[in-house]
């Protein structure tokens, strides 16, 4: 479910086939995210989940499954 989410909001954001983001998909490399886009990713995970994600950890964060863990691990 959260993996979902998070290809989806990749998706939209980098105007991409969700077919294309997979776990071991690399948010900066392969999508091309800069840290504007990390926040607004940040804000959108945020929102939907109602957890708090701090700036420093999103960056340790690398590709579409360490992120989901990271998320998955916040909601326990």
């Amino acid at each position: 479910m959260v993996l979902e989410k998070i290809r989806q909001a990749l998706a939209t954001q980098f105007e991409r086939d969700i077919e294309e983001i997979t776990a071991a998909t690399d948010i900066a490399l392969d999508l091309g995210a800069d840290s504007l886009d990390l926040v607004e990713l940040i804000s959108e995970l945020e929102g939907e989940y109602g957890i708090s994600v701090t700036d420093e950890s999103i960056y340790t964060c690398k590709t579409v499954g360490e992120l989901t863990a990271y998320v998955e691990g916040l909601l326990g």
